[in-house]
């Protein structure tokens, strides 16, 4: 005897396949957000990453910053450390000079002269003073010239003064710090110096 199937088979398919459709499409779904989730949270530690790489670079940027900062301010306190000792380094050493080269215009000094003032400025002295003859300003000119630590004298005013004595104004050059190996034998030759000159 043939058996006749009653039931909605053709619904119950329908059903089922609608079942498995909606199924499937709310796994995509998941595996969408899934993913998409993964790669936001993966753009997002990258981002975090760089943040901190950035971070850091800022941090040593500006250490270094502050590293040369202090080493332009340690060269200019290096230079104005060499500039002071420099300074100290030509005091020290135009001291003696000084003192020869004062010592020098007195040993210049004919008899009839006596000097009023001294004034150096820079490789110049300037000389001011009274004479009792014309001759004797020409003699230590003539002794200025011939020294070894002064250059070639310039008289600038020369004239009656109310005690009867002439005065005088001449500058003279500094020659140089140390006197020269080949000139040393011209002071021996100045045994006879102007109209009464020392020796």
């Amino acid at each position: 005897m043939a058996t006749i199937n009653l039931r909605p088979w053709r619904e119950e398919r329908a059903d089922e396949r609608k079942k498995a459709f909606s199924m499937n499409i709310l796994g995509a779904a998941v595996l969408a957000a899934l993913i998409v989730f993964a790669i936001g949270y993966y753009f997002d530690l990258m981002k975090d990453r760089q943040n901190d790489r950035n971070s850091f670079l800022k941090a040593e940027t500006a250490k270094l910053d502050k590293d040369l900062a202090a080493i332009r301010k340690l060269k200019e306190e290096r230079a104005r450390l060499l500039e002071r000792m420099n300074a100290i380094q030509n005091l020290q050493a135009s001291r003696p000079l000084i003192v020869r080269n004062f010592d020098e215009l007195v040993r210049v000094l004919p008899d009839g002269i006596h000097y009023q003032s001294l004034n150096r400025k820079g490789n110049k002295v300037a000389v001011t003073g009274m004479a009792t003859d014309n001759l004797d300003v020409s003699a230590l000119m003539r002794n200025l010239n011939s020294s070894v630590w002064f250059g070639e004298p310039n008289l600038s005013s020369v004239g009656k003064s109310g005690d009867g004595m002439n005065s005088f104004k001449l500058s003279v050059g500094i020659a140089g710090t140390e006197e020269p190996e080949k000139t040393k034998g011209k002071k021996g030759k100045k045994g006879k110096k102007g109209k009464g000159g020392k020796s």
